[in-house]
């Protein structure tokens, strides 16, 4: 990520400001693949993009708390189902507000990325939201999530790495971060917004394979 930074090592006030105008010209000129339901759940999980304290452009993670009943412990993006009635944008606001305490206008949405299946049933809506120096004011539900992280966008700038397994014909992804191995959805996720945005690439990435301990 090009910009300029002041003498202390942050990034302009300008720069921040251009980083949302070239984040969402870059999301609104991806033609994102929509998938259909065919009695799949639907849900969105948030990407959500800003300034770190150190004035980083950076993107928020989160550990899902240990005693949760699906996905215990994983890496994730905010957010869940959408209920009834509900948009992807919607449901991708509400539940960052209900995960980390962060509340976003329908202004502050970027767009959205491809659809991903996953292998518990749903169709997941990533959508790319502006948080600004909001990502630094969190306030994790601890029933939910066990850990924030603001991530600095410049830490995607690593290739993902891709493992063959028996039981399926579909790469599993496996995106090196934060000393872990983040896999899909969230790695496939966070793989295509940084071919897009970092890169200037348009590439699927619903071939990715979820590890086996991640289908239920």
């Amino acid at each position: 990520m090009h910009v300029r930074v002041t003498s202390d090592g942050k990034v302009t006030p300008e720069d921040m400001v251009d980083l949302r105008t070239r984040v969402t010209a870059a999301v609104a000129g991806f033609p994102r693949q929509e998938l259909p339901a065919e009695g799949r759940r639907l849900a969105a999980v948030a990407v959500a993009l800003g300034e770190d304290a150190q004035g980083r452009p950076s993107f928020l993670l989160t550990r899902r708390a240990a005693r949760l009943r699906t996905h215990a412990g994983q890496w994730a993006l905010p957010g869940g189902r959408a209920e009834p009635g509900e948009d992807a944008a919607t449901a991708a606001r509400r539940e960052l507000a209900e995960e980390v305490g962060i509340e976003l206008s329908a202004e502050e949405v970027l767009g959205s990325l491809d659809d991903y299946a996953t292998r518990s049933g749903f169709v997941m809506t990533p959508v790319v939201l502006w948080a600004g120096s909001r990502l630094q004011s969190t306030s994790p539900e601890a029933r939910e999530v066990a850990s924030v992280h603001v991530v600095p966008l410049d830490e995607l700038g690593a290739p993902p790495r891709f493992l063959a397994i028996p039981e399926s014909d579909r790469p599993v992804i496996q995106l090196p971060l934060l000393g872990s191995l983040i896999h899909a959805p969230t790695g496939a996720i966070l793989h295509q917004f940084a071919e897009l945005v970092l890169h200037g690439r348009h590439t699927r990435v619903a071939e990715f394979e979820q590890p086996v301990f991640a289908w239920r």
